[in-house]
């Protein structure tokens, strides 16, 4: 399996064909920001941003890896905003100033506990073209960077188990420095590796 290289996936990301939910402008909406770094120092070397949700009784993803984002507001004339103003917020990131946007992911439904929720999440993509300085609000307790390649070597690929009205079953994932990476996160990773040239990944 062949690695595309950082210009590869910035050149490729605005070519990816999305869906919209049908009737979204009637549900609640919210919006995350998926980002994108190269190591200079490693040229083929492209990483993305997550975040580790800070535990929160009142978060139904509490504890939970993600990409920053979150509801989209009034303030807000869009989900693009709203990604932009909830990176700001959450880790102090001015996606305008430091960062480009490149495209966006297919929306999706988001769920809890296994069942569907009344809100449409808009996942948009950026690349970052400056050092950032990262400034944590009370809702993020972590930010790490995962190289792509973890994600493109199928042994990373892994299971957990989950209880869905007391019923357990096991469901996809993947484990990085025991960090674990499911759910909507998962599934946003995985339009995004399954279209990406010279890969092949094998979602479950």
């Amino acid at each position: 399996m062949q690695l595309p290289t950082y210009t590869q996936i910035v050149q490729h990301i605005p070519t990816i064909k999305t869906s919209n939910v049908p009737g979204h402008r009637l549900m609640k909406q919210a919006a995350v920001a998926a980002i994108f770094r190269h190591q200079p120092t490693l040229p083929s070397q492209t990483e993305l941003l997550f975040i580790k949700r800070a535990t929160n009784p009142n978060d139904p993803w509490s504890g939970h890896m993600a990409f920053p984002g979150g509801r989209v507001d009034p303030i807000d004339n869009n989900p693009f905003d709203a990604a932009v103003r909830e990176t700001h917020e959450e880790i102090g990131l001015d996606l305008h100033t430091h960062a480009t946007h490149i495209g966006r992911l297919s929306q999706l439904i988001a769920k809890r506990k296994g069942r569907p929720l009344p809100l449409v999440i808009e996942p948009h993509l950026f690349t970052l073209e400056a050092p950032p300085t990262f400034t944590l609000n009370h809702e993020v307790s972590e930010v790490i960077w995962i190289p792509m390649g973890f994600f493109l070597q199928q042994e990373n690929r892994s299971t957990m188990p989950y209880k869905i009205a007391g019923v357990e079953v096991t469901l996809p994932c993947y484990r990085y420095q025991e960090r674990v990476i499911w759910g909507l996160t998962l599934r946003m990773l995985d339009e995004l590796l399954t279209t990406l040239p010279y890969t092949n990944p094998s979602p479950q």
